[in-house]
């Protein structure tokens, strides 16, 4: 049996203003399915905007703004010998370049953070859409 460790995720990044938020999430889905050295990856959560406060007579942000999505899930690493630092590495790697690749130079890399089980519970809007989960493994679906 191989071992998996399952890292609480935050992934943030600012996003073309046409950008399709159910897209954002498979993508970052589709990026951590092979991570760093080889190793398979299962993602399951929800993605959502997380815009600037305006008020009503700022509404509809300046054409060509970028937007800030954001990504609250879990993350099942498979494999023997992983710890929280290398996997948060390769996936932050592996989620520059699949957003650079898709959307171009955004002006910053995304950034992904481990956090704590409970923020992923308490800080996930109502609003948010779930990430499609193709491969998420029998432990990650139950969270």
């Amino acid at each position: 049996m191989l071992d998996s460790l399952i890292v609480p995720l935050f992934v943030t990044t600012d996003l073309p203003p046409d950008a399709d938020l159910a897209g954002f999430g498979e993508l970052l889905a589709e990026t951590v399915r092979e991570l760093g050295g080889g190793y398979p990856g299962s993602l399951t959560g929800r993605v959502f905007w997380l815009d600037r406060p305006v008020l009503p007579e700022q509404r509809p942000a300046a054409e060509g703004e970028l937007r800030f999505a954001g990504m609250l899930g879990h993350l099942a690493a498979t494999g023997p010998d992983h710890t929280v630092r290398e996997v948060v590495g390769d996936v932050r790697r592996a989620v520059g370049a699949a957003v650079t690749a898709r959307y171009g130079d955004v002006g910053v890399a995304p950034a992904v953070f481990a956090i704590r089980d409970q923020d992923i519970h308490e800080r996930t809007p109502d609003t948010a859409l779930p990430i499609p989960t193709h491969t998420a493994t029998s432990t990650l679906s139950r969270l």
